[in-house]
């Protein structure tokens, strides 16, 4: 998170914005707590700031607690869907910014596990029952599963007590995998969800390159920082004038694929040449 605040601040100063000197950054932190995200939406829409940038499933809340102050979002799945935006080209709301997929991408991570881990024929998939957008994520992973002959089960991960219990459950059985569907919830927790992983030999897949680095065995999304950065233009045009409702919804302009062969050959995977030479990042 230091790592993506520090860009979102690089690049605000490379448009002339610097903090302490022309503009003040109040910084809340959901840590994927949905009545944490609803209380800190309220505190900073009493702030009325001149724009409020906003990551991930606090979107929703941050919507909710005001419909006046311009809102740049980022890390959302469905900015329509979601009723962030009336349209992609023309939002014309109060909010706009960058989407970190499409949900149609969400079938690719149960495609890698199987390319990965080809004994796989059961996966659970970790979601966040509250998130919208991990329920439609959940759908398009029902709708692919079938195709690749892997029986999908839904695994709720409210907090870390249920998350160990149904991967644990889960993993009784042989030919077991694991998706991390993400979320603010999976991230926040996602060193236990690895830490499960390797305990009970699970191949697994997650959305963000970190999880990999983490020690994850493989992910699929778009690039981290990224958003950050493109998230300060829009800050900028904002405070220079434009208005949220006038500036597109832009999708993700750079997708990564991460494989750790460290993991992979502790859950005894070999890693095929293809895959590998696909890889944006590979950890050994």
């Amino acid at each position: 998170m230091m790592r993506r605040n520090a860009a979102f601040e690089q690049a605000l100063q490379e448009l002339g914005w610097k903090v302490g000197h022309n503009i003040t950054i109040e910084y809340r932190y959901g840590a994927g707590d949905h009545e944490r995200m609803r209380k800190h939406a309220a505190e900073l829409a009493a702030l009325a700031p001149d724009v409020i940038f906003v990551v991930g499933g606090a979107t929703e809340y941050m919507l909710r607690a005001t419909r006046t102050v311009p809102i740049v979002f980022a890390g959302i799945a469905d900015a329509i869907g979601g009723g962030f935006a009336e349209s992609l080209t023309r939002p014309g709301r109060n909010a706009t910014g960058f989407t970190n997929s499409e949900y149609s991408m969400s079938g690719k991570w149960l495609e890698l596990l199987k390319e990965i881990a080809p004994h796989v024929t059961r996966v659970g998939a970790l979601r966040d029952t509250i998130s919208a957008s991990a329920v439609a994520q959940f759908a398009v992973l029902q709708a692919v599963a079938p195709f690749l002959k892997i029986e999908l089960t839904p695994l709720g991960m409210d907090d870390e007590s249920e998350i160990a219990r149904n991967v644990m459950r889960f993993a009784r059985e042989p030919n077991a995998g694991l998706i991390a569907v993400p979320t603010a919830v999976a991230v926040v927790h996602r060193k236990l969800i690895i830490a499960l992983a390797a305990r009970h030999k699970l191949p697994a897949a997650y959305g963000f390159s970190y999880f990999v680095t983490d020690g994850g065995l493989i992910s699929y999304g778009p690039e981290v920082i990224e958003p950050y950065r493109r998230a300060a233009s829009y800050v900028d045009r904002i405070l220079k004038g434009e208005k949220p409702a006038d500036l597109p919804v832009q999708a993700p302009t750079k997708y990564e694929l991460a494989i750790n062969l460290k993991t992979a050959k502790s859950l005894g995977l070999d890693v095929s040449p293809t895959l590998l030479a696909r890889a944006d990042e590979v950890i050994e």
